[in-house]
């Protein structure tokens, strides 16, 4: 699966913003949701959340998609 990479920008309020998110498992065979956010062309802050089966990761992904995107972000 592949990395989705979704990002806001509004010139007047300055903001430029990425949310990157990936599924990937881990070394120990659980399944972590990878989310990385900050700034563009800044580094960012990454939250992983281990999942039992790669099915709960994606759709942990699904959900916090559609959170994003409620908010503004698009996908590039």
């Amino acid at each position: 699966m592949d990395a989705i990479l979704l990002h806001r920008i509004d010139a007047a309020k300055n903001m430029r913003r990425f949310y990157r998110l990936d599924v990937a498992p881990d070394l120990f065979g659980r399944w972590c949701l990878a989310v990385e956010w900050g700034r563009i062309s800044r580094s960012g802050r990454l939250r992983l959340t281990a999942y039992e089966s790669a099915a709960e990761a994606r759709e942990a992904l699904a959900r916090q998609r559609r959170v994003k995107e409620q908010r503004g972000y698009v996908a590039i």
